[in-house]
């Protein structure tokens, strides 16, 4: 847990992981080797030269801010470095990567006081919004310059049930699972060599994973994100799935996913008595699967999520027996990947599949 909260509270937001991206190498060299690569992916392996090549990879992005002004009065106007929820900012406090040192401040709206009409029932929009450090003009103009980002400020908070909240959650969680898996891998007698990545950028269009997917030209690819929980208000199961926490691993059906490694994942998970559920995503995944699987020549992937409350806000929230539901799924998965199995998308048609999603979920 200490890992994961420390790699949770790290700020760093697309195309500026490099503080996340640490703590998970401190954690990895402890049992693997270690890289990183010019584009801000970073890179844990074992079994190098042997077996097939798989590919474990959770993206280390949160979404956050960045400057785009400092105003004559010290206050600083921001853009959104991925997809923000507005009504999530005002009265957040918020840690900027300046170039002098880390300030925090607020985020600040006008007082609903202060609104006339129907502005009070309006949706906030991040042009609504502003960042106050405390600073008069000269001061903030000195210390903040344009393209400073920030991420907003939130401590972990642990329910001491098994659920979890925090702050980018989505997707250092996904992360942290991989890099467990790893470690779990690095203990035992896996035939293969596995490589567990945090990709860089995938808030903003899953690029690190490309890139590194790219580079290792793996023979699969499992990816590790998170999904909707669907208990909360207002969640359309017969949209979203049925996800609720406790429901274990989520195995994600898409054009994208490869229909053999779908159909291999749910049998590991039935023998193992690992629970699961299904969701479907007809075209895109929204991962990083969505560019791994058309690297090079087409890398074979298959996503596994874990069910989170409250997506992209500061407060994110997950049950962290998902979480490990999802390492033991890889886990058995690596060790039971067949080394001579055959991915062609023409032969995994016509392959009995397995009918029963999960036969702990009843």
């Amino acid at each position: 847990m200490d890992f994961l909260k420390r790699l949770l509270e790290a700020a760093a937001p697309s195309g500026f992981e490099a503080r996340a991206a640490r703590v998970w190498a401190d954690e990895a060299r402890g049992f693997s080797s270690v890289r990183f690569d010019d584009y801000g992916n970073v890179f844990a392996g074992i079994g190098a030269e042997r077996g097939l090549s798989v590919m474990l990879s959770g993206h280390l992005d949160e979404i956050g801010l960045m400057v785009s002004h400092v105003g004559d009065k010290g206050f600083v106007s921001v853009k959104g470095i991925g997809g923000w929820d507005a009504q999530v900012l005002p009265g957040q406090r918020v840690r900027l990567l300046a170039k002098g040192g880390d300030l925090i401040g607020v985020v600040g709206r006008k007082a609903v006081h202060l609104m006339k009409g129907d502005d009070r029932d309006k949706a906030v929009k991040l042009e609504d919004v502003w960042l106050d450090f405390g600073l008069d003009s000269d001061e903030a103009k000195q210390k903040i310059r344009v393209g400073d980002v920030g991420v907003l400020e939130q401590p972990t908070l642990d329910f001491g049930n098994g659920r979890f909240a925090a702050k980018a959650l989505d997707n250092r969680l996904g992360a942290f699972i991989v890099l467990e898996a790893l470690r779990r891998l690095s203990e035992g007698t896996c035939l293969h060599a596995v490589t567990a990545v945090g990709a860089a950028q995938e808030e903003i269009g899953a690029f690190g994973a490309k890139v590194a997917a790219f580079e290792l030209a793996p023979k699969l690819a499992i990816i590790v994100d998170v999904t909707h929980e669907t208990t909360q208000p207002g969640v359309d199961e017969k949209d979203v799935g049925v996800t609720p926490f406790g429901s274990g691993a989520n195995l994600c059906f898409s054009a994208l996913t490869h229909p053999k490694l779908n159909d291999l994942m749910l049998a590991v998970a039935q023998k193992h008595g690992i629970k699961t559920s299904l969701s479907a995503y007809p075209r895109f995944t929204g991962t990083d699967g969505d560019t791994i699987a058309v690297s090079r020549a087409g890398i074979p992937c298959v996503v596994l999520s874990v069910p989170l409350r409250y997506m992209h806000s500061p407060s994110e929230m997950v049950d962290l027996n998902d979480a490990q539901a999802v390492i033991d799924l890889i886990v058995a998965f690596c060790l039971e990947l067949p080394g001579d199995i055959d991915l062609s998308r023409c032969e995994a048609l016509f392959t009995k599949r397995p009918r029963k999603a999960d036969a702990n979920l009843s």
